[in-house]
């Protein structure tokens, strides 16, 4: 049947181009060529990298109690032990965010995914050589730094276009929270419960980390590359070109960037992030760990007179209960994220102050219930801070600095870890009950000074 011209200026185009356009190039990725198909849930593959980091971070914490029964450790040298973790995550995080834009978030994650299972060994030969304890623990952060950073940034690049383009608006920042906090509270329970009633405790409590590291290894090994898409970026800068608008889609923005005022918008809109992180987000960071590490490292040891015996058991369950009650104000912490931008921070520090009070109460009564309610409620408000400070990076950060920016908010939030042993320290000075006071003091005074910064930028 012949064809008018009319119908063939508005006949489709014929299927041989059509099939050429979902053919990119072997030579681009998903994230460099932009015409990636949303694929399998790539963010559920990458996120037990998460989980494995938070597990190797808890579950030494719940044996700190069978260290001291078992290998006559003191309490100094156990909280030292905590705190050498600090010392290896501060180079990891400062490291691991350039090294994942510029090599890619793959090659970081899996190195520091084996740094941390090979520290995991080291500290399972503690029981023979005590001393091995210390560069297990400051590998095992080396380790958790990295792959925090890395793995944080991949998990939100897979959860925005072109890899999961239905995603709801703050949920992508969101989800590294989730997977960490699982690991945090799943890690310290198991850890205890192995100690307190399997064979060779201080080495069977390490073998479930191994198996989950090489778990996640394998469900990561599917999940693809998004670091080129920083890598595009800073091409585009060096050239003196804008970057394509579809290198940051609107899955980058979450609440806290909904709320941002009109003149962040425009070419302008970065210039601001360093201070707006200053003033608004790194005041936060620190209380994201101290109010954790303070619930399950400091009170199990402030109440354990009255547990007899069980005190392994009870720090798994502070350790498990604290991290957990973090999971369950995740839709908390979304409902608040809408109504405003600074809302999640402010009801965060509210909930560590009433949580340190209570610690307070418990610890000058004695009561190692009170001391559960009070790990509940500082879980929480660490699970409102850490989904606050991620979600405010990721709507801060232009997309080739998001890793460096990420680990900036991570090395000032695990500054918290050293919280138990500051209390430990002091505590030659002052009574256990009036630090923890003077902690929730300090927990108000930092929620005023950010909403003092918030109300000044017009927040």
């Amino acid at each position: 049947m012949s064809t008018s011209p009319a119908d063939r200026r508005t006949a489709p185009e014929p299927l041989p181009s059509r099939t050429a356009a979902v053919r990119p190039s072997p030579a681009l990725s998903p994230a460099a060529s932009g015409t990636a198909r949303p694929g399998p849930r790539h963010w559920l593959r990458a996120g037990w990298l998460m989980t494995a980091s938070g597990w190797s971070a808890n579950q030494f914490s719940a044996l700190l109690g069978a260290y001291r029964g078992d290998l006559g450790l003191t309490t100094a040298t156990t909280t030292a032990l905590f705190a050498v973790y600090v010392l290896g995550l501060v180079p990891g995080l400062l490291l691991g965010g350039p090294l994942a834009d510029r090599r890619g978030r793959r090659p970081v994650v899996f190195t520091a995914l084996a740094v941390a299972a090979a520290a995991t060994c080291l500290l399972m030969a503690g029981p023979a050589a005590a001393w091995l304890m210390w560069p297990g623990r400051f590998l095992t952060g080396l380790g958790a730094g990295a792959l925090l950073t890395a793995g944080s940034v991949w998990i939100k690049e897979l959860s925005s276009a072109p890899y999961d383009p239905d995603t709801v608006p703050g949920t992508a920042a969101r989800r590294s929270g989730l997977f960490l906090s699982a690991g945090f509270a799943s890690g310290g329970l198991a850890a205890a419960l192995i100690a307190q009633w399997a064979p060779s405790p201080m080495v069977t409590a390490y073998v479930p980390h191994l198996v989950l590291s090489a778990a996640a290894a394998v469900a990561a090994a599917r999940a693809p590359e998004t670091g080129r898409t920083g890598a595009a970026h800073r091409v585009a800068a060096c050239a003196g070109r804008p970057a394509a608008p579809e290198a940051r889609p609107a899955a980058h923005a979450g609440p806290a960037a909904q709320a941002e005022p009109a003149a962040h918008a425009g070419p302008a809109v970065h210039r601001p992030a360093g201070a707006s992180f200053r003033r608004l987000v790194a005041p936060v960071a620190p209380w994201v760990f101290a109010a954790p590490t303070i619930a399950f490292v400091t009170l199990p040891g402030l109440v354990g007179d009255r547990l007899d015996g069980w005190q392994t058991v009870y720090a798994g369950v502070a350790t498990a209960v604290t991290p957990g009650a973090g999971l369950l104000v995740a839709p908390l912490a979304r409902r608040l994220a809408a109504r405003h931008r600074l809302a999640t921070a402010v009801t965060g520090l509210a909930a560590i102050a009433l949580g340190l009070l209570i610690a307070a109460v418990a610890v000058a009564a004695v009561q190692p219930a009170v001391a559960l309610i009070a790990a509940a409620v500082l879980g929480g408000g660490y699970g409102l801070c850490v989904a606050y400070g991620l979600t405010e990076v990721a709507a801060l950060a232009p997309p080739h600095r998001l890793a460096r920016l990420t680990a900036r908010f991570w090395t000032l939030a695990y500054l918290g870890f050293f919280a138990p042993y500051v209390i430990t320290l002091l505590s030659a000075l002052l009574s256990p009950p009036a630090l923890l006071a003077a902690a929730a003091a300090l927990a108000v005074l930092t929620l005023g000074a950010v909403t003092r910064a918030a109300h000044r930028d017009g927040v």
